[in-house]
């Protein structure tokens, strides 16, 4: 499952690369005030989060460990946020949990769904039977690129995630793969009218929590994205 690059047209999930680092950093801090309310935290007061050398190092790991598939997003040729696949459980359960943020210079492109599209096909054809997504309430815009692609509403898990400084109630939505049995990337084009590109931008945050143990909250427990 990893390494591997995903694409559809100008967007390109791949792993994180050390040449990112620039990129990495100008978008980070550009972001910095759109992500902070939405960034997972740790329940101490010790702690900070990490820098890119070390958010690339434990991805890079993870990855190899098959503990995650910690994906950058690409558009254009630029760096623009990352996706991250992880909480793999396999045998009776075959699950995993999917997380991502992106630039908001990029939100309204449909930039987001296209992604989550993507890891979830990929996952699927390697014969992971659910995908998690898990949303606070407050968070509409995210939770618009989940019913866009079909997942299910399955409840409120209380206090679940801490973020931006306390434990957080979060929605929490799956898909399994027969739902989805040409592809959700095929089933998504199709519904949206794509035929491999993306919208020219509008602005508009979305948001959404990355889970699991391997879950660097630097490298982005939430999500600006784009509600198309």
């Amino acid at each position: 499952m990893w390494p591997t690059e995903l694409s559809w047209g100008p967007l390109l999930l791949r792993p994180l690369r050390r040449g990112d680092r620039r990129e990495y950093v100008e978008v980070r801090k550009a972001n910095a005030d759109w992500l902070r309310p939405w960034e997972a935290t740790v329940p101490d007061p010790t702690w900070r989060a990490p820098g890119f050398a070390e958010v690339r190092s434990t991805s890079a790991r993870s990855g190899r460990e098959g503990r995650s598939l910690p994906f950058a997003l690409q558009v254009d040729g630029r760096f623009r946020g990352q996706l991250t696949v992880s909480g793999f459980q396999w045998g009776s359960l075959a699950s995993a949990s999917l997380g991502y943020w992106i630039d908001r210079r990029v939100a309204g492109r449909g930039c987001m769904p296209v992604a989550v599209a993507l890891a979830t096909d990929h996952c699927f054809a390697a014969g992971l039977h659910r995908m998690e997504v898990a949303i606070r309430p407050e968070n509409a815009a995210s939770l618009r690129v989940v019913e866009k692609l079909g997942f299910r509403d399955e409840g409120v898990r209380e206090r679940y995630m801490h973020i931006d400084g306390d434990w957080r109630d979060h929605r929490v939505f799956s898909l399994l793969s027969e739902d989805v049995p040409f592809g959700l990337m095929h089933w998504y084009a199709r519904e949206q009218g794509l035929t491999g590109g993306l919208r020219a931008g509008e602005s508009g945050p979305i948001v959404q929590e990355e889970t699991g143990d391997d879950i660097v909250p630097d490298a982005g427990p939430l999500s600006p994205l784009d509600d198309d």
